[in-house]
Parts: C-alpha cells; sequence; structure tokens
C-alpha cells in the first residue's frame, strides 16, 4: 500500500530539487528541504512524486481522488496554486535581479566567440609560416653543411691569431705600460700571458718573447721596490705596490719586512716629534712642554694611534686576510704583533713622561679627558688586532696615572694643611697692633678645620671624574673597586687622617724645656682640632666619601673606628704636651725666682714677688686661653672661706710642734717623723697624670707641674729667718688666687704646705711671720 502524502520521508539526495529550491540554495536562501510533506507529495521517486523525475499526474490524481477526502484535495489544490505562484515570483526576481548580468554574459560571449574566430584564422596563418620557415632551413642546412666545418675551424684559427699577436706585443705593451707608470696594468697583462709562455718556453719564437717579458718585469719589480722604500708615498700607494710585488712572485716574508720597514720609519717620525714637545732639548730655566696634555694626546692619537692603525689595516689586508694568504697569515701575524709592540711601547713611555709632568693639584679634567680618549683610541687599536698588548699595557698606564694622580693629592693636602698651621703660628706670633686683640683661638680653629674640609671636599671632587659614565676606563674592574675603596678612601683620605695624626704627634715630640719652637696655643689649638675629628669630622668625611664613590671592592678598609681612636689619642697627647709646656714655662720663671736670689741674706719681706704676681697672670691667661676651646669641666665643692683659708703651717700650734723642738738636740728626728707621719695619711698627688678635654682638668696639671718645680727648687736652697718669711708672702698670695683655677683646692694647700714646710726644714732661723701680717702685705700687693 502506497504511503500517504503527510508520511512521506525526505527528498533523497540524487532526488530532483524543484528549481526554485536550487535557485534559493544557489542565492544563499532558506533550503526549502525541512518543510512538511504535504499530501500533494508522494512516494520519493516514484510517479505520485510531484518533484521526482518519474512524476506521472494521471497517477498523482488517481491516488488523490482515492485517499483524499474532498475537503483535503480543495487543500491540496490551494498549497499547490500558492506553490506555483511563489516559483514564478522567485523567478520573476531572480530574473529581474540578474537582468544586467545576463545582458552582460550575453554579449561576453558573443565577443569571445568572434574572437575566437579571428585567432583561429591567425593560427593557422601561423602555422603555414612555419612550415615554410621550416622548408627552407632544412634547404639552407642542407647547402652550407659542407661549409660548415670549414668556418668553425677558421674561427679557432682566429682566435688563436688574436692570443699570438697579444704575445707578440706583450713586450711593447708591457714597456708602454711602464713608461706611462700603469703599473697595475702590466701586471694583468704579464699576469694573463705568464702560463702560456712558460708551456711554450721550449719554442725560440716564445722564448725571446718571454725573456724580454722576464727583463721588463724586472725592471718594473725594481722599480716598484724603489717607490717602496722611497718614504713618499701614502699608504694606498704602498698597498698598491705591496699587491703587484706580491702578484710578480716576490717573497711574501721579505715584503712583510720592507712594508713594515718603511712603516716603522715614518712612525718612528711621528714619535720623535711627540718627544721633541716634552721639552728635549730647550734650553735650561724652561721646564715643561708648550701644550697642554689634552692636546698632547689628541696629536698623539690622531697621528701615531691613528696611523698605526692604518698599518695594521692594510697590513692584514695585504699579508693576513687576503685571498690564498693562507700560508703566510701566521708568519705574517707575528711579525705585525711583534712591530706593534715594540713602538706602542715607545710610545706609551712618552705618553707616561707627559703624564709625570703634569704636576698642578687642581681641576684634572683636562688629564682625565686626555687618559679617556687615550684609552678608547687604544680599544679601536685592539679590536684591528687582538693579539697585541698594547691595550692593557694602556689600561695600566691609565690605572698607574690615576695611583699617581691620587698621590700628588695626597701630598697637597698635607702640603695644604701645614700651610694652614704655619698660617696659625704666624697669626699666634705676629706682634699685634695697638687697639687690636690676641687672635681668638676659636676662629682659628673654625677657620683651619673648614678650610681643610673645603679642600678635602675639592680633591675628592677632582678624582670623582675618573669615575664618570662618560669616561670609558671608568667601567673597567679597577675603577669600579681597588680605585674606590683603596685609592680613594685609604690611599687618599684616610692616609691624610693619619698624616694630620702623625703631624699633630711630632709637635709632642719636641726638645727642650720649653717644648721647642711650637706655640703652646697651637698645640692646644691642634687638640682641639684633633677631638673634633675624633667626635665627627672623621664621620663625616668617610660617609662622604663612600657615597660620592660607590665601592664594589670587598678588600679590607680602615673602620671609622680605628681612625677616631687613632685621632683621640693624638688630641690627648697634645693637651698633656701643652700641660707639660704651659707648666714648664711657669716653672721655669719659678726656678730662676728662687735659685738667683740669697735667701739668707734677704731682707724682711715688704710685699709680694713679681714673679708670684706673674704667675697668676700667667695662669689666667691661660685659663682664657683654653677656656675659648673647652668646656669648663667638675670642680669639687668650694669652701665658703677659700679665698681666706689659713694653712696649718702658720697656727701657733702647729708653728711650736714643727719649729720650736728644732732647737733642741732631738729636734730633726722628730720633726721628720712627725712629716712622713703625715705623708702617710696625705692623698698621693700625680704631677703628670693625663689631662681630660676640659679647662679645670688643663689648669689643674699646669699648677701642679709648676708648684712641683717650686717646691723641688726650695728643697735644694738654704733659707734664713726672712727667706722663710717671704715664701710665707708669695705662697699665701698664690693661694688667694689658684685655687679658683684647680679643680680641688685642697692640691693647692697641699703643695702650698709643702712648700712652706719645706722651706721651714731648710730654714737656719726657722721664725714664720704672724698670719695677720701675711695678709696685709697680700691684700697690699
Amino acid at each position: 500500500m502506497a504511503a500517504s502524502p503527510t508520511e512521506r520521508g525526505p527528498e533523497p539526495p540524487g532526488g530532483k530539487r524543484r528549481p526554485h529550491g536550487m535557485l534559493k540554495l544557489y542565492y544563499g536562501l532558506p533550503d526549502p528541504s525541512g518543510e512538511a510533506l504535504g499530501p500533494g507529495r508522494g512516494e520519493l521517486g516514484g510517479p505520485t512524486d510531484i518533484n521526482g523525475p518519474h512524476f506521472d499526474p494521471e497517477v498523482f490524481l488517481t491516488k488523490l481522488r482515492k485517499e483524499c477526502p474532498l475537503a483535503q484535495l480543495m487543500d491540496c489544490e490551494t498549497d499547490m496554486v500558492k506553490q506555483i505562484r511563489a516559483l514564478d515570483s522567485d523567478m520573476q526576481t531572480l530574473v529581474y535581479e540578474n537582468y544586467n548580468k545576463f545582458i552582460s554574459a550575453t554579449d561576453t560571449i558573443r565577443k569571445m566567440k568572434n574572437d575566437f574566430k579571428k585567432m583561429e584564422d591567425e593560427m593557422d596563418c601561423l602555422a603555414a609560416n612555419m612550415a615554410v620557415i621550416t622548408e627552407f632551413s632544412a634547404s639552407i642546412s642542407s647547402t652550407l653543411q659542407d661549409q660548415h666545418e670549414q668556418i668553425t675551424k677558421l674561427s679557432g684559427v682566429h682566435a688563436l691569431l688574436r692570443k699570438l699577436q697579444f704575445l707578440f706585443e706583450l713586450p711593447a705593451r708591457l714597456t708602454k705600460c711602464v713608461e706611462l707608470e700603469a703599473y697595475a696594468q702590466a701586471v694583468r697583462y704579464y699576469s694573463k700571458a705568464r702560463s702560456i709562455l712558460h708551456q711554450y718556453r721550449h719554442m725560440p719564437s716564445f722564448q725571446g718573447i718571454q725573456d724580454d717579458c722576464q727583463k721588463i718585469m724586472a725592471d718594473l719589480a725594481q722599480k716598484l721596490r724603489e717607490k717602496f722604500r722611497d718614504g713618499g708615498s701614502g699608504a694606498k700607494d704602498l698597498a698598491e705596490c705591496v699587491e703587484l710585488l706580491l702578484q710578480l712572485g716576490e717573497p711574501a716574508e721579505e715584503l712583510c719586512d720592507e712594508f713594515l720597514s718603511h712603516a716603522r720609519s715614518r712612525l718612528e717620525a711621528e714619535l720623535q716629534v711627540l718627544e721633541a714637545e716634552l721639552g728635549e732639548g730647550q734650553p735650561q730655566g724652561i721646564s715643561g712642554p708648550a701644550t697642554d696634555i689634552l692636546e698632547f694626546t689628541d696629536r698623539g692619537c690622531n697621528s701615531f694611534v691613528s696611523n698605526m692603525c692604518l698599518v695594521i689595516a692594510s697590513y692584514q689586508e695585504l699579508f693576513v686576510s687576503r685571498e690564498g694568504a693562507e700560508g703566510i697569515a701566521h708568519m705574517a701575524r707575528d711579525k705585525l704583533v711583534a712591530f706593534v709592540d715594540g713602538l706602542m711601547e715607545r710610545y706609551f713611555a712618552l705618553v707616561e713622561r707627559r703624564i709625570q709632568l703634569e704636576r698642578g693639584v687642581g681641576d684634572n679634567s683636562l688629564l682625565v679627558r686626555a687618559l679617556d680618549r687615550f684609552h678608547r683610541r687604544l680599544q679601536a687599536l685592539a679590536k684591528l688586532l687582538p693579539a697585541s698588548r698594547a691595550a692593557a699595557e694602556g689600561t695600566e698606564i691609565v690605572v698607574r696615572a690615576a695611583k699617581e694622580r691620587i698621590h700628588q693629592y695626597l701630598q697637597a693636602l698635607q702640603s695644604f694643611y701645614l700651610d694652614c698651621l704655619t698660617d696659625v703660628r704666624q697669626s699666634l706670633a705676629a706682634p699685634r697692633l695697638m687697639g687690636k686683640d690676641s687672635p681668638n683661638l676659636a676662629e682659628l680653629l673654625s677657620t683651619i678645620s673648614a678650610s681643610i674640609l673645603n679642600q678635602i671636599k675639592s680633591v675628592l671632587t677632582y678624582v670623582h671624574l675618573f669615575t664618570a659614565k662618560d669616561i670609558t676606563f671608568s667601567n673597567k674592574p679597577y675603577f669600579k673597586g681597588e680605585f674606590c675603596s683603596q685609592g680613594v678612601r685609604e690611599g687618599l683620605i684616610v692616609s691624610f687622617i693619619k698624616s694630620i695624626c702623625q703631624t699633630a704627634r711630632q709637635f709632642c715630640e719636641s726638645a727642650g724645656d720649653k717644648g721647642g719652637s711650637t706655640p703652646p696655643a697651637l698645640l692646644l689649638l691642634l687638640s682641639r682640632l684633633c677631638l673634633d675629628y675624633e667626635t665627627s669630622t672623621i664621620s663625616y668625611i668617610l660617609t662622604l666619601t663612600d657615597e660620592q664613590f660607590l665601592v664594589q671592592d670587598h678588600s679590607p678598609v680602615t673602620p671609622v673606628t680605628g681612625l677616631c681612636a687613632e685621632a683621640r689619642e693624638a688630641a690627648q697627647k697634645l693637651l698633656n704636651h701643652y700641660v707639660k709646656v704651659q707648666g714648664l714655662i711657669i716653672s721655669q720663671m719659678l726656678r730662676k725666682s728662687v735659685e738667683t736670689r740669697d735667701w739668707i741674706t734677704t731682707i724682711e719681706p715688704r710685699n709680694v714677688r713679681a714673679v708670684m704676681k706673674r704667675v697668676v697672670e700667667d695662669a689666667t691667661s691661660i685659663d682664657v686661653q683654653v677656656g675659648l676651646l673647652y668646656e669648663e669641666g667638675v670642680r669639687k665643692a668650694q669652701s665658703s672661706d677659700s679665698s681666706k683659708r689659713t694653712f696649718s703651717v702658720y697656727s701657733s700650734s702647729r708653728q711650736q710642734s714643727r719649729y720650736a723642738p728644732s732647737y733642741t738636740p732631738s729636734a730633726p728626728m722628730d720633726t721628720n717623723l712627725l712629716s712622713n707621719i703625715q705623708k702617710l695619711f696625705s692623698e698621693r698627688i700625680d704631677i703628670f697624670s693625663p689631662a681630660e678635654f676640659n679647662k679645670v682638668s688643663v689648669l689643674t696639671g699646669i699648677i701642679k707641674i709648676s708648684l712641683k718645680t717650686f717646691l723641688e727648687c726650695v728643697r735644694l736652697r738654704t733659707f734664713g729667718r726672712f727667706g722663710l718669711q717671704q715664701i710665707q708672702v708669695d705662697c699665701y698670695y698664690l693661694q688667694l688666687y689658684l685655687w679658683r683655677f684647680v679643680s680641688d683646692e685642697n692640691l693647692v694647700h697641699f703643695l702650698l704646705d709643702e712648700i712652706v714646710g719645706s722651706t721651714a726644714h731648710r730654714c737656719l732661723d726657722p721664725v714664720p711671720m704672724e698670719q695677720s701680717v701675711i695678709e696685709v702685705i697680700c691684700e697690699r700687693g
């Protein structure tokens, strides 16, 4: 039983599609294959399939009438009418849309038809012509077949005759080229014919031509050698001469030697010019070159080094890199390296001599720029000839120049420091004009400190040019590491700080009772300078150095604490020496005042001796002087009556106990025993103990030395009654004023007690003066 129209499956791939379905598929419209099968469609491929190739309308209608009711038949008719109208509409739309394309395609087809017809006629004509040409060619070939071999033979004979003509004319051509100095053309001619002449040299005619040519070329080789040795030719002409001589078969080793010998003469002449600029042979009294180091370096680089590079390039092109020079390349390269190293060694000696003439310690930018250009040119030479040691030796010269410059700057800093000290000494020693005070030590200290610090900063700025980024050698390992750490930091800054301390210590080694010729104020000033360095300056300078020179070297360096300890040690020695010198100055006055007086026959004291007033004045002056540079210091609590204190040795009870028994035979033993027992319970006084960094400690040390000297001088003299009384007056006067300068007034009281006691022991008639009389005399004095 046939399937109903609604049960039919999809259209098979091989079936005939509806025309409007194929058009829609071609133009990209929706595919109608997905539409539902209506009642108007029968079995696929059968006679009832309206879209199939075997469609039979009668069978289709019969089937519809049998199977479908009237309503379905009417629906089928309506659907079919719609499809017909849709197909007509689609066909009409397609025709309208593609009308111009259809017209154009029709015209094109018509034109192609006409063109192909014309082309076909032309091809027929061409084929006929080719046939005629082929026929004529065959006829000509058959006609000339007999003469073809003869023509080929004649052509070969003609070429041979031309070669023979060239050979016979070769001597004349070579002579003409030599006369015109066209040496390269002559060598090309001879090179072209040399093999043929050698091959046929057994024939007399060719032997004669060869002999003539060899004689001409021998003369040419001689002229080339003379031109090569002449020295007046340029590098290009020399290269051409060598190339021609090599083509003529000259020994390559001899040519290498001659080339280098000629280049040596020219380069040595340039070295002599540079040597003349260094002041060689100048009259006495004229020292140093006339040009600066940058100009000297430019001249050397632009003349000697540049020509050396040209010689290297030309030599390598001729003897090393030239095609066919593989056999002599090693020999030629070794000769070139030895030649370059020898001449560059002489050039380096001149450069170092010129660098040594740079003695100025100001801005060294010219020197750094000169070394930079020198280094750059050597790098170019090293690229041309890597086997040469010139670049490495040039870098060593730059390194040695930098080291020498650091040494010069160190000497300059040391000299500047000594000049500052000289200026300070002159300021301290120069007589003061009327109306002007003595120089202020604080101002002098500030001036010398600022001057030294500014000088150090200037030197660091100058040295920093060696590590600038635009300097080619600054990226070398030495300038990134050792130059910064061992050169600038250790060799310059640390060495200068140590030299300051060493110079300060040398002032403490001066011979003589008065400390040599060094002013005591200078010792005090240097002590404060070293103390300031220990406190802050050393740390600041080294921090500044480390910031400017970023050290990449890990070699050991001097720690800041070590330098600070050294500076503090120097400051301590200077201050101790200052105390010693000032103490010796006052001691000298006291010693002379004791030694030059007759204490036995002296008159009754009526006033204080002038030397005691001078001692008080000097102590006051020293107090003011030290107070300008050091702080006050700490004193022990003072008693309320220090200025009016009465020594126990002056009291009546002490008089009787100490002096009255001396008139009896047992007095010396009793008195000495009593004095020794008293000393056992008194505090020991260290006369030369180190001074602290304050005013009170310094004055205490000076007064201890002075009073100790006074005591020892008294012990060596013999006194009468009035001598003892004069010592009493002097000591009381000193006690009135000196107690305020020391850290502990008991120290002054003890020493003065010792002086009066020792005087009493050395007195022939120990009758002390009344205390009230002493006070009256001191107040009046």
